[in-house]
């Protein structure tokens, strides 16, 4: 493959991922709406009611904490909504990176025992990369050995090719850094929307402080410092979980890497002989 079609092929692909990401947001929201607009609001009231309904009936009566109610306001939904579709997208990272590390264990090269592959060898086995499926040709370690074929092909020398596998697979490693771009954005707005539900829940609370003086309700003042700590409650916790996965997966990348730089150590470039070497052991046969 050309340069300009590989480059070609990566602006597709990022366009493609781009076009799901939009896709699975837009589903995320109008499932978890719906979900609000069926069960979760209509519940939250009912529970209000009763509850009300209890305390009016005996005054020492404590109303449990409700998560239904927690999460019932625009804010808890928005953060429950980035969360989803941040978890959603790591689950598809993750089933990514479960696709590429069945290649360590497979035999891409396809060598007996005890072969070698010398530099007028490689276009056959570059022929053989190319007729892959394209979902796995365009996986990191088929992109890695075929790099390092093709600079041993072309310089004759192996340090050239051992040093190929190391670029490529530093620039792999950027390149799966960016593809949780839109997780870390996710780990950033949730606070962000949390925050803004703590900022509104504050406001409407100060405004319904005046009014409050002079009633003997305080249910205004109340519910505007609950909708602020609920937020941020809600908020704060979904963030704890969408940082740990994406810790891992960050992990999970940075093994894929080494690892995949190490499998081309052992089934490349450990076999690559040079015409001198191969004369040389030709000699001492």
């Amino acid at each position: 493959m050309k340069n300009s079609d590989w480059l070609m092929a990566m602006q597709s692909n990022k366009s493609m991922d781009r076009f799901i990401n939009i896709v699975l947001l837009l589903l995320v929201t109008l499932v978890i709406q719906t979900v609000y607009a069926v069960y979760v609001r209509p519940s939250a009231a009912a529970w209000l009611v009763e509850q009300q309904i209890l305390v009016n009936a005996d005054p020492t009566y404590s109303p449990p904490r409700s998560v239904l109610v927690i999460i019932s306001e625009p804010e808890p939904q928005a953060s429950i909504t980035v969360s989803v579709w941040a978890l959603l997208l790591g689950a598809l990272r993750a089933a990514g990176i479960k696709r590429t590390r069945n290649l360590l264990e497979g035999d891409l090269l396809q060598l007996q025992p005890g072969s070698c592959i010398l530099p007028d060898d490689t276009r056959d086995h570059l022929r053989r990369f190319e007729q892959l499926p394209k979902v796995m040709r365009e996986s990191m370690v088929p992109r890695v050995l075929q790099s390092a074929l093709k600079r041993f092909g072309a310089t004759r020398n192996i340090q050239d090719a051992a040093t190929t596998v190391h670029h490529i697979c530093e620039i792999e490693s950027t390149r799966l850094e960016s593809e949780l771009s839109m997780i870390r954005f996710a780990v950033w707005s949730i606070p962000a929307i949390g925050f803004v539900g703590t900022v509104r829940g504050l406001g409407k609370a100060l405004e319904s402080a005046q009014f409050v003086l002079n009633s003997t309700n305080p249910g205004a003042l109340t519910s505007g410092l609950g909708l602020s700590f609920n937020s941020t409650f809600t908020a704060l916790t979904l963030c704890i979980l969408v940082m740990y996965v994406y810790n891992e997966l960050q992990l999970a990348h940075d093994r894929l890497v080494l690892d995949t730089e190490q499998y081309a150590e052992d089934e490349l470039i450990s076999r690559l002989r040079t015409d001198v070497e191969q004369a040389s052991a030709m000699a001492v046969r």
